[in-house]
This record gives C-alpha cells, sequence and structure tokens, in this order.
C-alpha cells in the first residue's frame, strides 16, 4: 500500500503558535502509512495578483504549488483573526486555486481544525476556510475541532490525550478519504 502524504497549511505565522503545535501534533500523531509534512514558507507567498500568475512565478508560488500538488490530502490548521480567515492561509488558497478548475488542491480531501481564543475556538474562521478552499475545488471533509485556547491551560496541545485523539482522528478521516 502506498504512503498517504498530508500537507498541513499553519494560519499562524508565529513560531509559538497553538496552531502550529496542532500542526506538530498532526505530524506526530499519524498512523503508520501516513506522512504528515507542514508547509513552510506561507509568509513569503506575495499577495495573489494575477499579473505574476505567469510562466516567471515567484518561488514561495512554484514550492507551494509543489508540495500541495504532490500531497494526496490537505490539513489547514488556523485560528481566527477578527472574526474570519487569516490573510495568510487565505493567499494560500488564492495561489492554490489556480489555474481555476485545476489547481493543486482541486480533487483532494481537506480538513480544517485550529484554535483561538473565543470561547468557540474559531469556528467562523473554520467554515470560512472549508468554504474557500471548496470553491477553490477541495473535497472538504465533514470534521470539526475546533478548540478555545483556553483549553490547553498553557500547555503545549501534545500533553493532552484528547487533543492527540482528536488529531490523529482527523488525519485518520483525512486518509480514508484519499481515493
Amino acid at each position: 500500500m502506498a504512503e498517504t502524504k498530508v500537507l498541513v497549511l499553519v494560519g499562524s505565522l508565529r513560531a509559538a503558535s497553538l496552531n502550529r503545535q496542532l500542526a506538530e501534533v498532526a505530524v506526530e500523531s499519524a498512523a503508520d502509512g501516513v506522512t504528515v509534512r507542514v508547509a513552510d514558507g506561507l509568509g513569503d507567498l506575495p499577495f495573489y495578483n494575477e499579473d505574476l500568475d505567469n510562466e516567471s512565478l515567484p518561488e514561495a508560488v512554484v514550492a507551494l504549488r509543489q508540495i500541495a500538488g504532490d500531497a494526496d490530502a490537505i490539513l489547514a490548521v488556523t485560528p481566527e483573526y477578527n472574526g474570519t480567515i487569516p490573510a495568510v492561509l487565505k493567499n494560500a488558497i488564492d495561489w492554490l486555486s489556480r489555474p481555476y478548475g485545476a489547481g493543486a488542491v482541486s480533487g483532494k480531501p481537506l480538513a480544517v481544525i485550529g484554535t483561538a481564543l473565543g470561547q468557540y475556538g474559531g469556528v467562523w474562521a473554520h467554515d470560512e476556510t472549508r468554504k474557500s478552499f471548496g470553491i477553490a475545488g477541495a473535497d472538504v471533509v465533514d470534521v470539526k475541532l475546533s478548540l478555545p485556547a483556553s483549553a490547553f491551560d498553557g500547555n503545549h496541545p501534545r500533553e493532552a490525550a484528547e487533543v492527540v485523539d482528536g488529531v490523529r482522528g482527523v488525519i485518520a478521516k483525512l486518509a480514508a478519504e484519499v481515493g
């Protein structure tokens, strides 16, 4: 059986963000036969501009499209900024959605998880992220893992067994959706 490759896109650029830590949990807790890789360099992407989307693409865009194209599934791990998707993640979705109908995420299973400061754990951002990826052509998998930041009590998410189990379950569901 072939290895299933899951690419994680983190909606926070901060090195110590809880969402980046959740991405680490995804890498650490994947089952045998599933490789999880966190995409680096989302902060290096220029804002999407169709004038730049040509034969001489920026290097960061080429790299992102390549690793997303090589992935079998996508996991977005994101906070909520002002009630919606962080700009860095929305920008990545815009680059990955092109060319329209044949972007690097087209037809790939996608799930969204994350944490945010509010009591609902970023559900608005997660809903908007699922919507944007769905329009970009991804096959959105119905999973819900939105955690309030207070759930971690200042600890790394890997220290909460129920969080690790939840993330492991999301990765397993994504892998099962790969056709």
